[in-house]
């Protein structure tokens, strides 16, 4: 949690709460990849997390929910290394194809689009800031070569 409340700004309401993420991590097919401040997944030492994914799987796919990077660790190669992750990991579960959403104008549009997501859609006005702007919802794939 520490990671979302740095990473997000309020104002672009991208953040969960505490009770969303329990509660998606609760159910079978939702998962998290966590990696730490040396670029680790797999750590069991105590050290400080960079960044995370929350991930859901329906079969024959992979959706990412959440990433994120602290912004004092950011540029520096997390969020390719998560993504990565997730699209390695996701096509070892069984997924031929990943998908996100972003808010239209996220600068991660162009990690993304490094990474191979390729835009599929769109949605009018489906997030809100928190003056009440709104602003369309970009739907993205990766197709992974199974």
């Amino acid at each position: 949690m520490g990671v979302m409340e740095a990473a997000f700004d309020p104002y672009w309401r991208e953040a969960w709460t505490r009770a969303q993420v329990a509660s998606s991590l609760a159910l079978p097919h939702t998962r998290s990849i966590l990696i730490d401040v040396n670029g680790r997944f797999d750590f069991e030492t105590p050290s400080t997390a960079a960044g995370f994914v929350l991930a859901r799987r329906v079969p024959g796919e992979e959706e990412l929910l959440l990433i994120a990077v602290k912004p004092e660790c950011r540029k520096q190669g997390f969020g390719k290394l998560l993504l990565e992750e997730f699209a390695s990991s996701a096509k070892h579960l069984g997924a031929e194809k990943v998908f996100l959403e972003m808010r239209d104008g996220n600068p991660a549009e162009t990690l993304y689009r490094s990474e191979g997501f390729e835009p599929i859609g769109r949605r009018r006005e489906y997030y809100r800031t928190t003056e009440g702007t709104a602003l369309d919802a970009l739907t993205f794939v990766k197709v992974l070569n199974v």
